[in-house]
C-alpha cells in the first residue's frame, strides 16, 4: 500500500527544544493509527508537524501529493466564547473549496445539513456554540471534518470530556472513514479503547518507542520503556541538534542510538512493525 505520510528522521519542538525526535517511518494510505503516550510525549506536537503548523527542527515530514487533509484540534484550543452558530462552525470545513469569504451554494448547505444529521445534531444548526455540551461540541467538530471530505484525517484527543453514547457514535464514524479507505491518525489516551478499535498504534515518549500492530505495540515491555524514558527526560537539556561527527545532542544520560529508527525495509523497521521495543 502506498505512503500517505512519510517521516524522515523528523525532529519537532518549541524554542529550540525537541518534543518529538528521530521519528522515521511511513503512515500507509488507508490505515487507522492511534497515537499514544503519556502527557508531554509529543503526540499533539506530531499532529501539528503533519499539518504544517510546526516546521521541522531537522529531518522531514512529507504528506503525499494530491492528499487533502482535515485536522481536528483539542477542544482546549477552541474559543467557545466566539459568537458563532453550529452551522458557522461546520461550514468552516468548506473553506478549502469556497474560500473563507466564498458564497455557499445549495449543495454546500445540503452537505452541512447531512453532516449534522450524521453526527446526531439535526436541528442544532442555529444553536450558538457556547451553549453546547462538550459532547455536542465534539459532534459539531466531527461534522466539520465530514464536510471537508479529506483523504487524511488527524484527530487530536477527540474523546476527551464526552459521554459514552457520544464516544460510541464517534468511534463508528471513524470506522466508517476507515472503510472508505481514508487515512486516519487519532491521539488517544485510553489504551483499552486502542486495543479494541484501532488496528495500528504509534507509541511515543518524545521519541518513537514502538509502531505497528496495536496490541503488540502496547505490550507491557513497550509501555514500561515509554514510562521510563519520559521519567528520565531532562527538560533543561539542549535541543536535539547536530554535534561533531553528525550525532545529536540529547538529555544527559539518555541511551539514544543515532539510526533512522523506522527506515522502510530495514531490520529496525521490522522490529517496530512487530511492536517490540527499539
Amino acid at each position: 500500500m502506498s505512503a500517505c505520510v512519510t517521516f524522515e528522521n523528523l525532529t519537532l519542538g518549541y524554542n529550540s527544544h525537541p518534543a518529538v525526535h528521530h521519528l522515521s517511518g511511513v503512515v500507509r494510505a488507508g490505515s487507522l493509527t492511534a497515537v499514544v503516550g503519556a502527557n508531554g510525549s509529543g503526540k499533539s506536537t506530531l499532529m501539528k508537524g503533519i499539518v504544517g503548523v510546526l516546521k521541522p527542527m531537522s529531518g522531514a515530514c512529507r504528506v503525499a501529493s494530491n492528499v487533502s487533509l482535515a485536522y481536528l484540534p483539542q477542544q482546549s484550543e477552541l474559543d467557545r466564547s466566539f459568537p458563532a452558530r453550529v452551522v458557522d462552525l461546520v461550514s468552516l470545513g468548506l473553506w478549502s473549496r469556497r474560500g473563507l469569504l466564498g458564497r455557499h451554494r445549495g449543495e454546500d448547505r445540503e452537505a452541512v445539513a447531512t453532516a449534522l444529521s450524521a453526527v446526531g445534531l439535526e436541528g442544532f444548526d442555529r444553536r450558538p456554540i457556547d451553549t453546547l455540551s462538550g459532547g455536542q461540541l465534539q459532534r459539531a467538530m466531527f461534522a466539520r471534518v465530514l464536510v471537508q471530505d479529506a483523504d487524511l484525517i488527524l484527530l487530536d484527543e477527540p474523546f476527551n470530556a464526552i459521554d459514552a453514547r457520544t464516544l460510541a457514535d464517534l468511534i463508528e464514524l471513524i470506522k466508517r472513514w476507515h472503510n472508505e479507505k481514508r487515512t486516519i491518525m487519532v491521539v488517544v489516551h485510553d489504551l483499552d479503547l486502542v486495543r479494541q478499535h484501532f488496528p495500528e498504534a504509534l507509541l511515543l515518549a518524545r521519541r518513537p518507542i514502538a509502531w505497528g500492530d496495536a496490541r503488540k505495540t502496547l505490550a507491557p515491555e513497550n509501555l514500561l520503556r515509554a514510562r521510563q524514558f519520559n521519567e528520565a527526560w531532562d527538560d533543561r537539556a539542549p535541543w536535539c541538534g547536530p554535534e561533531e561527527g553528525g550525532l545529536h545532542a540529547h538529555a544527559p544520560g539518555q541511551d539514544h542510538d543515532h539510526k533512522n529508527h523506522m527506515q522502510p525495509n530495514s531490520p529496525t523497521a521490522e522490529v517496530l512493525r512487530d511492536g517490540s521495543a527499539l
